[in-house]
């Protein structure tokens, strides 16, 4: 889908950048060979004509004029552009393109020359461009988006690679999302599981492990059992393993995967209800994650779970003040059945904690107190290993996703304590998003260096595109879980 091409042809659509501030942004990236050729036909400089009509170098601006052979988009690349500028500049282009009436699908070639020199650059300008093409379809549907053309050297490896390694990203971003976005009534505990089983069959690396709610009645698993206790769909519990040769670490990734979620007996308001399919974003997460890290063949041993339930009311939910016996044999008063996502966690967290991986990160949209600390850009990270919280926001910043660390402090655990078990679920409104993090910490074994991510607010955009976000599923976390197991692998 992805070519690299020595210079852009004056047909489809050719994206150039404004780089710089004010009146002093300058055009990047536009050929020599056509820019006198607009000229003429325009009559005055380029530069001229794409101010007049209201191009800005601002991240996240992008303007479209008609040429005599093709389209010119202009994308802002801010006052100095880096990898994230640039991945911005050609999501915001390519959401812009994508949106227009009767021009799809389209051939586009990013022509962005000195911005896209490095190999980091340009595998950040086609991750961008993918994932700013993004749309939810019907299987029938056409892409928007035909043919990605990049303007760097063809015969250059290094950016051969670098675009391989972006399309693989992209793909898995594109198919969380994808599967974060699809109704409940379509992908629910066993339709997901499945989902997964057939990704997977495509690699040989990969093997799955499924258990339906009669294995996980037999092995314990008493908190993802409640929840799903209230649904007529049985909950599953996922197990995807990809073990390469020579694998010196290993990775164990534990996701949240509510495929819907009403509250439970402790019903959510209508207007909450509305976008509740999306509380399967973790499980969601670390399955395409891996996917994409058995496909770069990163030589690193990940092991992904996806703790999956609908968690609905019904004579057979579970309640409130009911206690549950956990996969560890820890028990739980249920405190709010509410709060049902950092249940299914810890008994798959539990369960993964005995590979003794080198490192444990689960991902889930955890709650809503998270939201309100960190706003819906910028997600939260707990963990009581410094090392190990490092190494995350590590991967991160490499990744440019916004993770905040927040504590997990001592009076959360005083918050979790029970008189009929041997601990509640949560605690007060104060701190949500600190206490549900000391609950999980009570299912991680000593010497398991482990981190929690609270992708809450960050995971479902309800708010108009920005970048290469688009409407719905943004399928953050996945890039930082990527360049993780990246940076474990070296």
């Amino acid at each position: 889908m992805v070519e690299l091409v020595a210079e852009a042809a004056d047909e489809g659509v050719v994206v150039v950048g404004l780089a710089g501030s004010g009146d002093d942004a300058a055009l990047v990236g536009v050929p020599e060979c056509l820019r006198a050729e607009w000229e003429e036909a325009f009559g005055r400089p380029l530069s001229d004509v794409l101010r007049g009509v209201g191009a800005s170098s601002k991240p996240g601006t992008c303007v479209v004029v008609p040429t005599r052979g093709a389209l010119l988009a202009a994308s802002g690349l801010g006052a100095s552009p880096d990898a994230e500028a640039v991945r911005r500049a050609c999501g915001a282009a390519l959401a812009k393109l994508t949106s227009l009436p009767g021009v799809s699908p389209l051939d586009v070639t990013l022509s962005l020359s000195d911005a896209v020199a490095s190999s980091e650059i340009l595998r950040a300008a086609v991750e961008g461009a993918l994932l700013g093409a993004y749309r939810f379809r019907r299987q029938d549907a056409v892409s928007p988006l035909r043919e990605l053309r990049v303007v760097a050297d063809p015969t250059n490896a290094a950016a051969a690679r670098a675009v391989e390694e972006a399309e693989t990203v992209a793909r898995s971003v594109c198919l969380a999302r994808d599967w974060v976005n699809t109704s409940a009534n379509i992908l629910y505990p066993q339709t997901f599981a499945e989902a997964v089983a057939d990704q997977a069959s495509t690699c040989d690396d990969l093997a799955v492990e499924i258990w339906d709610d009669e294995a996980l009645r037999r092995d314990g698993f008493g908190g993802i059992l409640a929840v799903g206790g209230g649904s007529q769909r049985p909950p599953r519990l996922v197990k995807l393993s990809y073990s390469p040769a020579g694998a010196a670490k290993h990775l164990a990734l534990v996701g949240k995967g509510i495929t819907f979620d009403s509250g439970g007996l402790n019903l959510k308001p209508s207007d909450s209800m509305y976008t509740m399919k999306h509380d399967m974003t973790g499980a969601a997460s670390v399955f395409a994650a891996t996917l994409a890290i058995a496909e770069l063949g990163l030589p690193v041993k990940v092991t992904a779970w996806g703790a999956m339930a609908e968690n609905m009311p019904s004579g057979s939910a579970y309640r409130p003040s009911d206690v549950l016996t956990m996969y560890n044999r820890l028990t739980v008063e249920n405190a709010n059945s509410d709060a049902e996502g950092r249940l299914v966690l810890a008994d798959a967290i539990a369960k993964a904690a005995e590979d003794s991986p080198d490192l444990l990160v689960d991902v889930a949209t955890l709650t809503g107190a998270c939201i309100v600390a960190l706003g819906e850009r910028t997600a939260g990270l707990m963990s009581d290993d410094d090392q190990a919280a490092q190494l995350v926001l590590a991967a991160a910043r490499a990744a440019r996703e916004e993770f905040w660390r927040l504590p997990i402090p001592e009076e959360a655990s005083d918050k979790l304590k029970s008189q009929v078990a041997d601990l509640k679920s949560s605690g007060d409104r104060h701190g949500g998003a600190l206490t549900a993090a000391a609950f999980l910490r009570e299912f991680v074994p000593d010497g398991v260096g482990w981190v929690h991510l609270d992708i809450a607010g960050t995971a479902f955009n309800t708010h108009s595109p920005y970048y290469y976000i688009g409407e719905g599923a943004t399928g953050m976390s996945i890039r930082t879980l990527i360049a993780l197991a990246s940076s474990l692998a070296s």
